[in-house]
């Protein structure tokens, strides 16, 4: 059972941090296109902040893309979830 719940906890975590790179790599995304102000990076770390995650990798792309590697700041025994996403404007 105690296998189970932590093995919950990881996919909640995995999903958490995830989530965290999604919204970072968008807001970066809108920011490099000048569609919100900031800098891209700084923009991307705050709203991974907010969402308990920090950034361990951001690179603006060609195309006004933006690739965001994200970790969340709570461990599990398992070590730190990350997160991937990549960002820019509609095709």
């Amino acid at each position: 059972m105690a296998l189970m719940l932590l093995l919950a906890q990881s996919a909640v975590m995995a999903s958490r941090a995830a989530s965290a790179a999604d919204l970072a790599a968008l807001a970066a995304a809108d920011a490099l296109r000048g569609i919100t102000q900031g800098v891209p990076c700084s923009v991307a770390a705050n709203v991974a902040a907010r969402h308990g995650a920090k950034i361990s990798r951001c690179i603006e792309g060609g195309g006004d893309t933006v690739e965001v590697r994200t970790e969340l700041l709570h461990r599990s025994m398992f070590g730190a979830a990350t997160g991937h996403a990549r960002a820019g404007p509609p095709p």
